[in-house]
C-alpha cells in the first residue's frame, strides 16, 4: 500500500518480529524516505539499549519510519526522534481529548504522564542510524505507544510504571485514528527539518525533567544526582549541574543508561 506524497511506502502487518528491521531492509533496498511500517503485534520488538518492548496484539500502536536524512548533520540526527515524539504527543492529546501539555517528554526517549504517584510511561522511541555523516545516511525511528490497553491487563511487573491512552483518557481510544492524526502532525515537522528548522521551543516545553532533581545511571553502574536545568536544542543533550551549585554541563544520551526523577526542586 502506497502512502502518498509524504510517504513513499506504507505497509501494515498483523504480526512481525520488528518494524525497525523491516524499515531498515526497505531503506537498504533503495526505498526513498519516508517509509512506514505499522504492526498490530511485534514478537521481537526492542527499545533503547536492547530492552524488550512487548504489548498484546491490538493494544498499542507500533510503527517505524525510515529516513534518508542527508539534510541533517550527524550530530543533529537526534532531531528525527524528537520530531516523531512531538508529533505523537500532539496527536495523542488530540485523539484522546487530553489537555494540551498533559503528555510530557522524559529525556532522552520516552513520552510520559505525570501523576501524583510518579511518572507513567506511555510511549518509547528507538532511533537507529547507519552511515551518519556521509552523503547517504539511513535512519530508522521506531515508536511504540500504549493506546487501547486496559489498566487491569498491564503486566504486574510494569503496572506501577506504565500507562495507556485508554487509562489516561478513561475511555477507549482508536489506534487507527491516532495513526492518521500522527502522520498529519509529523509531515510538517519533517518538512521543517529538511528546510533546516526544528521546533526547539516545543521540545523544551514538553520536558518533564527541567527544574527537577534527576538520578543519572551510567553504563558502568555508577549513579549520581543532578539538577536538570534544560535541554540543548543543538546537541540534544540534557543540561545538568550539581544540586549545590556550580557550572552546567551536558549529558549525552549515549552516556546514560537510565534517568529517574529524584524529586522536585524547592
Amino acid at each position: 500500500m502506497t502512502g502518498g506524497a509524504f510517504l513513499s511506502r506504507r505497509e501494515q502487518f498483523r504480526s512481525i518480529e520488528s518494524t525497525n528491521d523491516i524499515v531498515r531492509d526497505w531503506l537498504t533496498s533503495g526505498s526513498p524516505e519516508v517509509c512506514l511500517a505499522v504492526a498490530a503485534e511485534q514478537t521481537a520488538g526492542r527499545g533503547r539499549l536492547g530492552r524488550a518492548w512487548v504489548a498484546p496484539e491490538g493494544t498499542a500502536l507500533l510503527l517505524s519510519l525510515g529516513f534518508r536524512p542527508s539534510y541533517l548533520e550527524a550530530d543533529r540526527l537526534w532531531r528525527l526522534s524528537a520530531a516523531v515524539a512531538l508529533a505523537m504527543a500532539d496527536a495523542a492529546e488530540d485523539v484522546a481529548g487530553l489537555p494540551l501539555g498533559a503528555l510530557r517528554l522524559k529525556w532522552p526517549n520516552d513520552i510520559v504522564v505525570e501523576r501524583p504517584d510518579g511518572l507513567r510511561k506511555l510511549a518509547g522511541l528507538l532511533g537507529e542510524a547507519e552511515a551518519a555523516g556521509t552523503v547517504q545516511p539511513l535512519a530508522v525511528v521506531g515508536i511504540g505507544t500504549n493506546v487501547d490497553w486496559p489498566a487491569d491487563r498491564f503486566p504486574a511487573e510494569l503496572a506501577g510504571s506504565m500507562t495507556s491512552l485508554r487509562d489516561v483518557a478513561g475511555r477507549s481510544v482508536d489506534s487507527d485514528a491516532l495513526l492518521e492524526e500522527f502522520l498529519l502532525r509529523l509531515e510538517p515537522r519533517v518538512l521543517a527539518l529538511r528546510e533546516g528548522r526544528f521546533d526547539v521551543s516545543g521540545w523544551h516545553e514538553r520536558q518533564v525533567t527541567t527544574g527537577r532533581l534527576v538520578r543519572l545511571q551510567g553504563s558502568g553502574g555508577e549513579a549520581q544526582e543532578a539538577l536538570a536545568v534544560g535541554v540543548d536544542g543543538a546537541s540534544g543533550a540534557l543540561i545538568v549541574r550539581d544540586p549545590a551549585g556550580g557550572p552546567e554541563r551536558d549529558v549525552l544520551a549515549g552516556e546514560i543508561v537510565q534517568v529517574r526523577l529524584a524529586g522536585v526542586t524547592p
